[in-house]
Parts: structure tokens; C-alpha cells; sequence
């Protein structure tokens, strides 16, 4: 029974170890907003779908999820995205803008108004660009 344990362990082993290098790297990134989608009305304690598109600019950027900061009743969001970095250095650029849109499921406790700034990115001097709603909820 032993020699048969053995005998299934020893290839099991061996092909558990890899001596290949790691070929990618993860880094996160924020993308900017480039249009947001909100609902007529907001509902308190109920999820509210805000629908969220922002630009991938290379096939190495993938949406990872929402970055989000809350001040009272100000709440500021960003997309972060995963971005692989390869170790050959290929990451090509998307063509024709490709836009991708995420859901956020935003829910508030409170009625009332909300201000909610949707990151879009720097200006030419590095200065944060905000898409800024106002919103109430019933």
C-alpha cells in the first residue's frame, strides 16, 4: 500500500513545482469616467444601478472594481482597473476607443441629497477632474 502511495505522490510532486519565471506583473490603476447613467429616482436602502462607462486603452487593462470615498453625504468614485504587465513588454492598444460599462450599485441610508463626483481624469495641470451630481433621495 505504501509503494502504491509512493508511486502516486512522486508525479504529483513533480508536476506541483514549476521553475518557470513569473511572465506577468500586476499593477492598479484609476481610468477616468467618461459618461455616467443614472436612474430617475433614487430609493433609500435599496440598491440603485448606476451605470458607469469609462475607456480600456490597452488589452491589459481590466476592470477590477470601484474605488469609492465618502464625506457626509458626498461620495466620490473611481474605476480601478487590474493592468498586466508582461514580461516581453506586449500590451497593445485597443482600438476605436473600446468603452466599457459597469454597473454600481449605490445605496443609501439616509434620504435626502447626495452629491456623488465621478472621477474623469487630470487636467494639463494635474488637477482633478470631477462629473458632479446631485441627487435626491426618497
Amino acid at each position: 500500500m505504501r509503494k502504491i502511495f509512493l508511486l502516486l505522490l512522486v508525479p504529483f510532486l513533480y508536476l506541483s513545482c514549476s521553475t518557470e519565471p513569473e511572465t506577468e506583473d500586476v499593477a492598479y490603476e484609476l481610468l477616468p469616467i467618461s459618461e455616467v447613467q443614472l436612474p430617475a429616482n433614487f430609493n433609500v436602502n435599496k440598491d440603485n444601478i448606476i451605470k458607469i462607462k469609462f475607456v480600456r486603452p490597452t488589452e491589459c487593462h481590466a476592470f477590477n472594481k470601484f474605488y469609492s470615498e465618502k464625506n457626509g453625504s458626498t461620495n466620490t468614485i473611481a474605476v480601478e482597473s487590474t493592468v498586466f504587465k508582461y514580461s516581453n513588454g506586449e500590451c497593445a492598444a485597443l482600438q476605436n476607443q473600446n468603452v466599457a460599462t459597469q454597473n454600481l450599485k449605490f445605496k443609501p441610508t439616509e434620504t435626502g441629497e447626495y452629491t456623488l463626483k465621478f472621477w474623469k481624469g487630470k487636467d494639463s495641470s494635474e488637477s482633478d477632474l470631477f462629473l458632479t451630481y446631485t441627487i435626491l433621495v426618497e
